[in-house]
């Protein structure tokens, strides 16, 4: 998945020596989270602006150096790094370094969210179910394997939570009938941690066929 062609190179870092003051005024315009600096050119990190806005306006970048943060991704980065490194640093820019090391630009959180909104575990039509087992339990294949016996088809899986040694699986399915599924995995052990329309229809049918015994034992 192309990646490059998101590079945004609008926005130069600011240097060491530049003032606080200049950086809250850059933030009093933009919508970042947090803006590049450098040293005599060469990238050293971020200050976000949080830190920015807490520090005093008359002294230098340079002055505040523990709290730029070296933080970026490189041209070569896999789209789902770049993803992490998001998350990682709670941040809605990303710097990005050529193989030299040199800045080029960055990314924008919304334009890489927008390729993950266009790979099929978002845009195909499917359904969602999510399985959990113990963290030395669970198989990717075992998982795979119960999708497709069941004539589903995977369109993507990841891991969404661990806890308490617990692995917990989210799976996109191109498949309606997710009954079957549900039912499939519980037999392997796993808990269907997500609830399915085929499930509450049971689960009503039960509650109405105890409702109607009580009512006959009456």
């Amino acid at each position: 998945m192309d990646t490059q062609s998101y590079i945004i190179n609008d926005l130069k870092p600011f240097d060491s020596n530049d003032t606080l003051r200049q950086v809250k005024n850059a933030f009093n315009q933009l919508t970042f989270s947090h803006i590049p600096v450098s040293e005599e050119g060469i990238f050293i990190g971020c200050i976000s602006e949080t830190d920015a806005h807490c520090f005093d306006s008359d002294k230098t970048l340079n002055d505040y150096r523990y709290a730029v943060e070296p933080f970026f991704v490189r041209v070569t980065t896999n789209w789902l790094d770049i993803l992490e490194a998001f998350a990682q640093k709670g941040s809605n820019i990303m710097p990005v370094l050529d193989e030299k090391g040199s800045y080029v630009g960055y990314y924008e959180l919304s334009d890489i969210m927008d390729l993950f909104n266009h790979t099929p575990f978002l845009n195909e039509t499917g359904g969602i179910i999510v399985v959990e087992k113990g963290s030395h339990d669970y198989s990717f294949s075992e998982i795979c394997q119960i999708v497709e016996s069941n004539d589903g088809k995977v369109l993507g899986a990841f891991i969404s939570n661990i806890e308490n040694d617990i692995t917990q699986t989210t799976i996109k399915i191109g498949h309606s009938g997710m009954n079957s599924i549900a039912q499939t995995f519980r037999r392997y052990g796993y808990n269907v941690v997500s609830e399915h329309e085929e499930d509450k229809m049971n689960d009503e049918l039960k509650e109405r066929s105890d409702y109607l015994n009580k009512y006959l034992n009456i």
